[in-house]
């Protein structure tokens, strides 16, 4: 943990319906003094949309050969590599490579994010999925976060409620193919 961080916790009720995963989960993550509440907001929702068994954090914005979130099987193999926020396309090319399956979650209007990746050199960019929420909701969720966090997730149809301290939010779940 770096000098500054600041501890959060996270009780999280996680109802996927979409997905069949219905989990209590107690998380812990450190906040980097140079990571807004965003992004730290948008790491948590790609822990907890993307959950399976294996699911980790890295270090974070410190980690500078590592995503956000990945997931490793019984091998230790990377099976998924979730980046969160803006990454260049170097690392996308990278986790590509290194996973079956590559996924990334940003707190940012895709439209504005897609260019920067258009015509780059990115393995397997047709199957990299970017997942971005309604305009002001990550947000609206990171201004009720606190040190203890009380957290329901539940997702049905692709539209996410939310539900962090009592303040209670909706999004749906956009989709997007990087080409």
């Amino acid at each position: 943990m770096a000098t500054g961080a600041v501890m959060h916790t996270f009780d999280v009720q996680v109802a996927d319906v979409d997905r069949g995963v219905y989990e209590s989960l107690s998380l812990r993550m450190a906040q980097h003094p140079s990571e807004t509440g965003a992004f730290m907001l948008t790491r948590l929702l790609a822990y907890c949309l993307e959950y399976e068994e294996g699911i980790v954090f890295t270090e974070g914005v410190s980690a500078t050969d590592e995503p956000a979130v990945l997931v490793r099987d019984a091998t230790g193999a990377i099976t998924t590599w979730i980046e969160v926020g803006a990454p260049d396309a170097e690392r996308l090319h990278r986790g590509s490579k290194l996973a079956d399956r590559t996924v990334v979650y940003s707190h940012r209007d895709a439209a504005k994010l897609l260019p920067i990746w258009a015509g780059k050199k990115i393995h397997r960019a047709d199957d990299i999925v970017l997942r971005t929420f309604d305009a002001g909701f990550v947000d609206a969720a990171a201004d009720a976060v606190e040190r203890r966090n009380a957290v329901t997730l539940s997702v049905t149809e692709a539209q996410l409620y939310l539900d962090v301290n009592g303040a209670s939010l909706s999004s749906a779940l956009h989709e997007h193919r990087l080409s």
